[in-house]
């Protein structure tokens, strides 16, 4: 079980013209279940929407849903975030990626891409980890003397 005390931030969203969003549903319940507070866009979100949306909500995470090569935009997107300032905020895509593809978002900044058939839960661990570590780039505990 996570640690009650912290509580990561999530923006669930799908750029482009994507408007298959059962699964990124699926996934932002699951992940509000699982501790996890979450901001849900509907489909059809361009760039600058989201990038102004994970500024406003201080979000530690931004999870990208794609199913029909949406996820080849989201370069676009983390160029955008660095430019706005908060690339710190992680960026993990989830649907159908070719293997090409996600070493593509990979070498763009992407922090994991979850395909077809993971178990929710092992999306829902990586959200918290990978949240604890962007809230604690943001918020270091520094040493006292």
């Amino acid at each position: 079980m996570p640690d009650t005390a912290f509580r990561p931030k999530v923006l669930v969203t799908k750029i482009g013209l994507d408007g298959h969003d059962r699964g990124s549903r699926i996934v932002a319940a699951h992940l509000r279940d699982a501790g996890v507070e979450v901001v849900y866009t509907p489909p059809w979100q361009d760039i600058g929407t989201v990038v102004k949306l994970a500024i406003e909500e201080d979000v530690d995470l931004i999870g990208v849903s794609s199913l029909a090569t949406d996820h080849l935009i989201v370069p676009k997107l983390m160029r955008a975030l660095r430019d706005a300032g908060v690339a710190d905020v992680a960026v993990i895509v989830g649907g159908i990626v070719p293997d090409a593809d996600e070493k593509m978002l990979l070498d763009a900044g992407v922090a994991r891409v979850f395909h077809p058939g993971i178990k929710l839960e092992e999306i829902a661990a990586y959200v918290h980890d990978a949240s604890a570590k962007v809230r604690a780039s943001r918020f270091p505990i520094t040493a006292h003397a």
